[in-house]
C-alpha cells in the first residue's frame, strides 16, 4: 500500500471513528454485519487465538470472543483502535497493516479480515504475512466486496461522493480493487493455502433503503444458493497446511 493511500485511509477512519458504529447500530446495519461475519465464524476454529486484520472498532473481535476464543486486533487507524479497546478491554489491539504484520511467525490459530481486502495495494503481501503468522493447520477467512456487474460502478460513486464531500463511513475514494472468484482462489493458492472455499454472499446490502432491504433479506438465502451472481460480497477461507 502506498504511503499516500495509507495516510488517506488512516485520516478518514480517524475522523469517523466516533461515529463508525452508528453505521451498524440500526436494524439494517446489525443484520448486514451479523450475516457476513457469520460466514467467518463458521470457517474459523472456535476457541482459538485470532488476529483480526482491519479490526476497526472491534465488532468482529467482540463476536469471536463471545464464541469462546481470544483475539488481537490490527488496524491502520489509531482512533479506531481506541474505540476497539473500549469495546473489548480484555483484548490486545495494535496499530499496523496486514501487509506488514507486527507479530511473530506461527502466533495465531486464525486470521480474519472483514470488508478490508479491497483496500489493499498488495494483497499478495497481506496473504503471505497471514500465512507466516498462522500456525500450521491454522485458518484464514475474509469477506469483502467482490467483482460483479452490480459493484463495478461503486468506485465511481465513491469518487463523486468525495468530490461532493458526502460524509459517510465508506463513501471515500481509496482506489479499491475488487476480485472475482478465480482471482481470489489464485491468490490463496499461490500463497500456499489449501482447502480453499470461495462463496458469494450478501444480497441485502446495508445501504439499501427500506422496504427494499427487507425484501432483499427475504430472498437472500435463495439468491446466495441459486443465483450467487447477484450477491455483493465474496467470502474466501483457507488453511495453512499442517
Amino acid at each position: 500500500m502506498s504511503s499516500i493511500k495509507q495516510e488517506k485511509i488512516r485520516e478518514h477512519y480517524d475522523t469517523i471513528a466516533d461515529s463508525y458504529d452508528h453505521h451498524y447500530d440500526h436494524p439494517r446495519g446489525r443484520n448486514y454485519h451479523s450475516h457476513i461475519s457469520n460466514y467467518l465464524i463458521r470457517a474459523l476454529p472456535p476457541g482459538g487465538k485470532l488476529l483480526d486484520i482491519g479490526c476497526g472498532t472491534g465488532l468482529f473481535v467482540e463476536k469471536y470472543i463471545r464464541h469462546g476464543g481470544n483475539a488481537t486486533g490490527l488496524d491502520i487507524s489509531t482512533k479506531m483502535i481506541e474505540q476497539a479497546r473500549s469495546r473489548c478491554d480484555c483484548c490486545e489491539f495494535t496499530v499496523g497493516t496486514g501487509e506488514k504484520i507486527p507479530f511473530r511467525d506461527s502466533s495465531f490459530d486464525a486470521v480474519s479480515s472483514l470488508l478490508v481486502f479491497s483496500y489493499l495495494r498488495d494483497p499478495s503481501a497481506m496473504l503471505s504475512e497471514t500465512y507466516r503468522v498462522l500456525q500450521p493447520g491454522g485458518a484464514v477467512a475474509i469477506c469483502t466486496l467482490g467483482k460483479k456487474l452490480l459493484t463495478r460502478g461503486i468506485p465511481a460513486i465513491y469518487q463523486i461522493s468525495e468530490k461532493m464531500r458526502v460524509k459517510h463511513v465508506v463513501m471515500k475514494d481509496f482506489g479499491e480493487h475488487y476480485y472475482n472468484e478465480e482471482e481470489m482462489r489464485d491468490l490463496f493458492t499461490r500463497t500456499g493455502f489449501e482447502d480453499i472455499q470461495v462463496k458469494w454472499c450478501s444480497f441485502a446490502h446495508i445501504d439499501m433503503i427500506d422496504p427494499l432491504f427487507q425484501l432483499a433479506k427475504k430472498v437472500e438465502p435463495f439468491v446466495e444458493k441459486r443465483v450467487p451472481q447477484l450477491a455483493y460480497n465474496i467470502f474466501v477461507s483457507g488453511k495453512r497446511p499442517e
